[in-house]
């Protein structure tokens, strides 16, 4: 197969697959719940007004809810694409001018790496972390886009790279979430009490992996 033939590889942290039946469930329910008020409305009051509130009640509800089935983010060649609902956004990471690692901290954490080039910036979640547990960015994934990043001539955006990478090794090896770069990182912002949102440091992204 041709590089420019390379099919697009998943950067979802959780894939659409495991919660699309929970949201079509949510969005259904919405439905129903907004049609049965409506119907009871509508009999006191009037057709319309029966319609309106029962729109009021599902749509902010069952709208979010079918549009995030829509939503992926996926890596080709180099370009990182994110779709949502109406729109997609997208950035090149091999001519990526910011590169930074950001750690939400909370009772679930989340690591992300924002990429930014010269026309957009986006956001791609890495790891889920809860103390015992977590979720982290498939190896393929991670693997890819480690090698989108070093391709560039970004400094930081290459050691960002380095942290990829060596996640990988500690995954392959079975490390525990201890020795595992993306986790450390976000015990390194919990230490030092940098809640909730926190964008690491050139030295605190080399830090991990001394």
């Amino acid at each position: 197969m041709a590089p420019d033939d390379d099919p697009p590889v998943s950067l979802d942290l959780v894939p659409i697959e495991l919660i699309a039946p929970r949201l079509k469930r949510v969005a259904m329910i919405a439905v129903l719940i907004g049609v049965l008020i409506g119907v009871a409305v509508g009999l006191f009051t009037s057709l319309w007004v029966g319609v309106l509130v029962g729109a009021v009640i599902a749509v902010p509800t069952a709208v979010p809810a079918l549009i995030s089935l829509r939503r992926r983010i996926t890596l080709q060649q180099g370009r990182i694409r994110s779709t949502g609902g109406i729109r997609s956004r997208q950035v090149n990471a091999t001519r990526a001018v910011g590169a930074e690692i950001v750690i939400r901290s909370a009772r679930v954490s989340e690591v992300s790496v924002r990429i930014t080039d010269p026309n957009d910036s986006l956001t791609i979640p890495l790891a889920l972390y809860t103390s015992n547990g977590g979720r982290e960015l498939e190896v393929l994934g991670l693997r890819r886009l480690a090698d989108a990043l070093e391709t560039g001539e970004l400094v930081p955006a290459a050691a960002i790279a380095s942290v990829l990478i060596e996640q990988l090794r500690a995954e392959a090896r079975g490390a525990p979430l201890p020795e595992r770069p993306l986790f450390r990182a976000v015990e390194l912002v919990r230490s030092e009490g940098r809640v909730p949102t926190t964008t690491l440091t050139d030295h605190e992204v080399a830090s991990l992996v001394d």
